[in-house]
This record gives C-alpha cells, structure tokens and sequence, in this order.
C-alpha cells in the first residue's frame, strides 16, 4: 500500500523529532516524543511501537485521561499552599509549578534572567514554561484525579500577554509563541476539567512576597502584580479576553494560612466532586 504524501511527511518530520529527543534532557525528550506521537496520531499513522514511553514494564496501570483541576492565581496568592493540603487525598497526583527547572536549564536561570531583562528573555523563558507545562497537561497518571499548578494557558493567557501588553516583548516573538500555543492545544489534549481561582489582592501578594524572599522575586513591584492580577480577573472573572478552557470555582484568598485551610475543606466538595 503507498503512503500519501502528507503522511511521509509527517513520518519524516516524527522520525527526525524522535532522534533529536534521544539526546535531550529528561524534561524536554517526554514532551517531544508525545508531540511526534500526536503528529502521527492527525495522520492516522502507526510507527510499530517507536513512541513507546518505556513505562510499560513498571507494574503500574497509566490511566487514559484523568480529571484535571489546575489551580490558578497571582504570584504568592497561595497556590503552592492548596496544592500543599490536598496532596495527601487518595486517589489524587499533585503537581507543582517546575520553579527548579525554570532556574536551571543545565546551568542556565532563565527565570532570573527573565525578571533582570524582560525584554530580552521573555521569549527565552515563556518557550520554557510551556514546554514544561505541556509536559505536566500530558503526563500519564496512576490517579483519577490530577491536580496542577497553573497550566498551560495562564502561561500564555496571563504572562506572555503581560509580556507583551507592557512593550517587552516584541511583536514577533509574541506571534510565535502564540502560533506553538495554538498549534499544541490543537494538536494535544490539553484539556481542563475545572479551574480554582485563588482571587487575592495585589498588595497582599507583594506583602507575602516579600516575606518569602525568593532571589529571582526581588525586582518584582507591586505594578507588576497589578497587572498579573487584572489579566486574571479579565480571562477567569469578568471571561472578555480569552476563552476559558473549563468552569471557574473563585476563592477568597487573602486570609491567613490557617484559615484558608478551614476554607479549602468546606470547598473539598466543590472541588473533588466533578
């Protein structure tokens, strides 16, 4: 039987990302042998088993689609601690955002490079996160239900955009990272099940910033939380500027620690129950 054109192509193009994810890092080289596996996949296309993820022989049953909840927020509006109280729930995989790995790309702070030269490594870094983001939407789970730390579209929706509304990211490079966003959520099921919104004020995030004394969080003014916190509210609250993947539950999130705790266990329901 011959092969169209089209799918030739495609097998080439599969076969010459396969052979470059052999040589990449343990991040970078899952991701680019799923994005060849959808490549074939739009083609109808079958490799004999040149995509398998090795994870077949490790006892342990990857389920085909699991309910995803990402966990959306400000810079210090408390994620990292809601995804903290529900890691212990059965049945249930959390994932935090890869701050290491944004800081250490062998060698390399692309995080911190970013917030000393935005204009410079904005596109650096933001072609990294959503790496790194596609990576967690696409990763395989033993659980019926994983739970993430933003995603992949706040990555785009919220600080490519803040990028690119405030001038420090030219026009071109926006253009870019928007076409291999859009090629991806087409492309590969980055799918959302349901979004909680921690809504917390600007000048609270500043004040717990500022008492968790990150390196690279240094230079952040209270504007830029400003504007981070008005393109959530823009995209998840008031839904005018980009499509919203999945029902948004918001929660006030400007209460200590303690009682946000209280909270997160009276919303157990809301947020589990999908």
């Amino acid at each position: 039987m011959s092969v169209p054109l089209a799918a030739r192509a495609c097998m080439r193009l599969s076969g010459r990302i396969q052979t470059s994810a052999f040589h990449l890092g343990a991040t970078t080289a899952p991701v680019l042998r799923r994005i060849a596996s959808a490549l074939c996949s739009s083609c109808n296309i079958m490799h004999g088993g040149m995509f398998s993820s090795g994870s077949a022989g490790n006892g342990l049953k990857h389920r085909e689609k699991s309910t995803l909840i990402c966990v959306e927020g400000n810079i210090a509006s408390g994620k990292t601690s809601c995804l903290d109280f529900f890691s212990n729930t059965a049945d249930l995989e959390v994932y935090k955002e890869p701050v290491a790995k944004w800081r250490n790309v062998r060698g390399h702070n692309p995080l911190g490079l970013m917030y000393q030269d935005p204009n410079k490594w904005g596109l650096t870094l933001q072609t990294y996160v959503q790496l790194t983001m596609l990576d967690i939407h696409t990763k395989p789970s033993i659980s019926p239900v994983k739970m993430m730390e933003r995603s992949i579209y706040s990555a785009k929706y919220i600080f490519v955009e803040n990028l690119y509304q405030s001038g420090k990211m030219p026009e071109v490079d926006y253009a870019i990272l928007t076409e291999w966003f859009e090629w991806i959520v087409k492309n590969t099921d980055t799918s959302v099940d349901l979004i909680v919104y921690l809504q917390t004020s600007p000048e609270t995030c500043y004040q717990r910033l500022k008492k968790r004394c990150r390196e690279e969080e240094r230079v952040i003014p209270l504007e830029y939380l400003y504007a981070i916190h008005n393109l959530y509210e823009d995209w998840l609250v008031k839904q005018t500027s980009f499509p919203v993947p999945a029902p948004v539950l918001v929660i006030d999130a400007n209460k200590e620690l303690e009682e946000m705790n209280r909270h997160y266990e009276e919303n157990r329901g809301s947020i589990l129950s999908l």
